[in-house]
This record gives C-alpha cells, sequence and structure tokens, in this order.
C-alpha cells in the first residue's frame, strides 16, 4: 500500500526527531566536558599561590611587548584605550596605534591629545614579507616616547596588523581593538604563562578573556571595581553568551591544546612566529581564528611542541551592539568568518598528521559551532511540521524541545556559575539573578534569532554573496570625566 505524504512527512520529521535529539545530547556531553575542565581549571588557580607582579614587573624575564592597536572610525573610544594602555603595570613596552583610513577624528583626536609630531624618517621597519597598503605617516607623542601613531590607507584589521608588526620593535606583539579597555594588570597576567613555561615548553600566543563594558563606568580610560550589569536585555544576552563562549569553551579546549581562536580584542603572540606563519591574512572575514589555524599547522609541520594557551583572567573591556540590526550585523560576519577559516584549512580536517587539532578540534567547530545552527534550525521546522499536520509525536517533541532548552538555557547558567566561582566580577546580588534569568530565557528568543542569523551567513559564505558591513554606531563606553592625557 503506498504511503500518503502525509505519512512521509510524519516518517521523515520522526526520523529527524531522533537524529537532532541525538546531536543534541551528544553536544551537551562534549559542552560538559569543557564544563568541567573549566570548573577544574578554575579551582587550580584560586587555590594556586598568587602572583608577584612587582617582581615580574622588575624582573629581567618580563619580555618586552609591542602593543598593536588597529583602529579605524574610533573616535569615541580610541583615546580612553590608550590612556588605559599607557598606565598599565608593566616594564618595558611600546604602544602603536594603526589609523586604518578613519573617516572620523580618530588620527586629530590622537594627534591632539598626545601631542604628536611625523617622524616617518626616523622608521625601522620589521620586514614582515606581506606588502600593506601605503602608510602616509608615522607620529610619535612628545609626551609618551613609547606611543606611536602609523596612518595609513583603510586595508582591513588584517592590513592594519601587518602594519604595526612592521613598525614593532618588540619580540613580542600584542593586538588589541582600538575600542578595548584593559584592567591594569592584564599584561602581566597574560604573560604569565609565557615567562614560567616550563623547560622545554613554548607558549607561541595566549589569550585573555573579553569582558563588556556597556553599563558600567570607564574614567580616564579605566573600568572601576564596580562592574555593573546592563540594563539593556540584547547586551545582558552578549554577557551572558561572552561567559560561555570564554569561561566554558576556550579554558576547556586551551587546557587539551585544541583551541582554534585567540580573540582579536586581547592577545600576545611570539613575533618570530607571527611572522614566520606570514603575519595576518588579508581578504579575510575572521583573521584572528585563521591565524591560529595557521600557526597550529605550522606548529605540526615544524614537529614543535608550541603551546597556545588561554588564561581567563586578563580581562579587556568592550562595547556591545545594543541594537539587533548591529547583533545581527556582527554574528553573520563572524559566522562567515568561521567558515572561511576552516574551508581554507579543509585538509587538516580529520588529518592524523595534525593529531587532536584535526581529528577533534576542526571537526569540534565544524559540526558544532558551524553546522550546529544548522542543525537547531530543522529542529524548529519539524516541531512546526508536527503542528501544522496534526500529528504531533508527543515523545520526539518533547525530548526535541528539551533537549533544545538544555543545550541553550542551562549551559549558559553553568557559565553563570562559572563566572560566580571564578570570575566574581559581577557582586550585585540582583545583577546574578537577572543573569540566571535572563540564561534561562536564551532558548526561547535568543537563540533562535542568532540561529537564524548563523545559518544566514552560512548560506552567504558558501554562496560567495559579499556582505556590505556598513558602519558599527558606536555610544562610546566612557562615562567618567576624561583627563588630559598630558
Amino acid at each position: 500500500m503506498n504511503a500518503t505524504w502525509s505519512e512521509w512527512i510524519t516518517v521523515a520529521s520522526t526520523i529527524g526527531s531522533v537524529v537532532i535529539v541525538v546531536y543534541i545530547f551528544m553536544t551537551m556531553l562534549f559542552y560538559l566536558v569543557l564544563f568541567f575542565v573549566a570548573i577544574r581549571t578554575i579551582r587550580k588557580k584560586a587555590e594556586s599561590v598568587s602572583f608577584q607582579n612587582e617582581e615580574m614587573m622588575h624582573s629581567s624575564f618580563s619580555p618586552p611587548l609591542s602593543i598593536l592597536v588597529p583602529a579605524y572610525n574610533e573616535e569615541l573610544n580610541i583615546v580612553d584605550s590608550v590612556r588605559s594602555l599607557l598606565g598599565i603595570n608593566y616594564g618595558t613596552y611600546e604602544i602603536i596605534v594603526v589609523n586604518d583610513g578613519s573617516k572620523d577624528a580618530t588620527k586629530q583626536n590622537m594627534i591632539d591629545e598626545f601631542d604628536m609630531f611625523e617622524v616617518q624618517h626616523q622608521v625601522r621597519w620589521s620586514g614582515l614579507n606581506k606588502e600593506t597598503k601605503l602608510v602616509r605617516g608615522i607620529y610619535q607623542s612628545r609626551i609618551h616616547p613609547n606611543l606611536r601613531l602609523a596612518d595609513k590607507e583603510n586595508g582591513g584589521k588584517a592590513d592594519a596588523l601587518n602594519a604595526g608588526i612592521n613598525l614593532a620593535h618588540y619580540p613580542y606583539v600584542v593586538s588589541l581593538d582600538g575600542d578595548t579597555v584593559l584592567d591594569p594588570d592584564a599584561f602581566l597576567k597574560i604573560m604569565k604563562p609565557i615567562v614560567e613555561a616550563k623547560p622545554g615548553e613554548e607558549i607561541i600566543a595566549c589569550g585573555g578573556s573579553v569582558g563588556i563594558a556597556n553599563g558600567s563606568v570607564v574614567d580616564r580610560g579605566y573600568l572601576g571595581e564596580d562592574v555593573r550589569l546592563p540594563r539593556n536585555s540584547i547586551v545582558i544576552m552578549q554577557v551572558i553568551e561572552y561567559f560561555r563562549g570564554f569561561l566554558m569553551g576556550r579554558i576547556g579546549l586551551s587546557k587539551m591544546n585544541m583551541l582554534l581562536i585567540v580573540s582579536g580584542a586581547f592577545g600576545v603572540f611570539r613575533k618570530d612566529w607571527l611572522m614566520e606563519a606570514g603575519g595576518y591574512e588579508t581578504g579575510t572575514i575572521g583573521e584572528d581564528m585563521e591565524l591560529i589555524v595557521r600557526l597550529h599547522r605550522l606548529i605540526r609541520q615544524k614537529k614543535s611542541k608550541a603551546h597556545i594557551a588561554y588564561i581567563p583572567d586578563p580581562v579587556c573591556w568592550t562595547e556591545a551592539p545594543e541594537q539587533l540590526k548591529y547583533l545581527k550585523r556582527q554574528r553573520i560576519r563572524w559566522h562567515r568568518g568561521l567558515f572561511e577559516s576552516l574551508w581554507r584549512h579543509r585538509g587538516m580536517m580529520l588529518n592524523p598528521r595534525y593529531g587532536r587539532i584535526g581529528l577533534v578540534s576542526m571537526p569540534y567547530f565544524l559540526f558544532v559551532e558551524l553546522l550546529g545552527p544548522v542543525v537547531e534550525l530543522v529542529g524548529y521546522v519539524i516541531l512546526a511540521v508536527h503542528g501544522l499536520i496534526g500529528d504531533v509525536n508527543i515523545v520526539f517533541s518533547a525530548l526535541l524541545l528539551i533537549a533544545m532548552i538544555l543545550y541553550g538555557s542551562f549551559l549558559s547558567m553553568g557559565a553563570v556559575l562559572l563566572e560566580e566561582w571564578g570570575m566574581g566580577r559581577y557582586n550585585r546580588v540582583a545583577d546574578v539573578s537577572r543573569l540566571f534569568w535572563w540564561a534561562l530565557s536564551e532558548s526561547f528568543w535568543y537563540r533562535p534569532l542568532q540561529t537564524v542569523w548563523r545559518c544566514r551567513g552560512l548560506v552567504q559564505a558558501i554562496l560567495g554573496k559579499r556582505q556590505e558591513w556598513g558602519d558599527m554606531v558606536r555610544k562610546g563606553i566612557s562615562v567618567g570625566q576624561g583627563g588630559s592625557g598630558k
């Protein structure tokens, strides 16, 4: 007897439900492993002897740093970001701000605030084997000898970072976003794994966590100790999302040496490895992830035991989008960058030559991070189909719904717990309660939105469709009274 279309749809949706439920619970299991690894790491950190900042600052073991700050249309935040950098607790460092063809007053604000003059004829180039867009001029601060500004034609963030690498004098290079504000001890903490590496252990890159500054007070380039949770629900969800991504995901992956991304907002690199890898790849969307994957490839090719680390302590604070249209634009861009990085290095996927990176980490980023939204979207469609044809499979529908809630909301609640146990940045009871409430609500509105946006980004990436990013409107995260900087 021939089956009707309704019966075929029912069978197909039931099979799809089973596959999706199994997929989600397997993903949950992987996240639980990362969760417990993160708990163990944070507990060991809390029990360890505190690090002596002063000893490191004045020690010969404190490597000099070149801090690169690419800036495009950052007139609202760039001065405060540079002020916070000039006040960091560290021994020897230089700051190189790269104005990447900004259309606003980014360059002029820097020149006026820090009393800068042009010194292009005195520039020493490192010789990174990669051409950059024309550098129109180099400016030196009369007030701060370790502060320079490179003014260049627009070429994108990767191109700006490569120009900064060419200007860098020191063996370690730090990449920062132009709108970030740092904790004063951030560099001491991020360099700790590098300085304390055991004999034979080599840390070639290290990333730090990123916090959201919306709602808090930034005064004279510094975020006060009183970190506040913003009122905007869209920003609150991003705070929770950052907890899950940084504290749960990156701590666990780093402990297993499987970390594939060091956030472009705050990361330190060995300059010689960076130059051997060819610097940042221009013309890419996710230049930060693409570089880390390339460094992993280089590590395996050289049969090195080098490690890419992540520590949750150093916090750089940034401004998050407060409107859905800007958040949508950002997330589509991020997902396209993820696809691009995996596609460029697809030869490493499931390749035993690349060890756990090829066999575990890259498949995780492919099947969970990249294709996960597709699986979720199919799940939503299956639930809708069951409802429309009036043949609701209660067992599978309930399992699917429970799996999605567990996958989203409860993981986010676990990430909030990690934050409170390990970092404790939000010390108001009301803030913590709101974080738990919004984490519980994630699966019912925020995650479906993210799923649709990320699927759209994936489709655009596959079709090779060009996206016009437009300008990300910023309100500025500084609320306090700024100083002269002189």
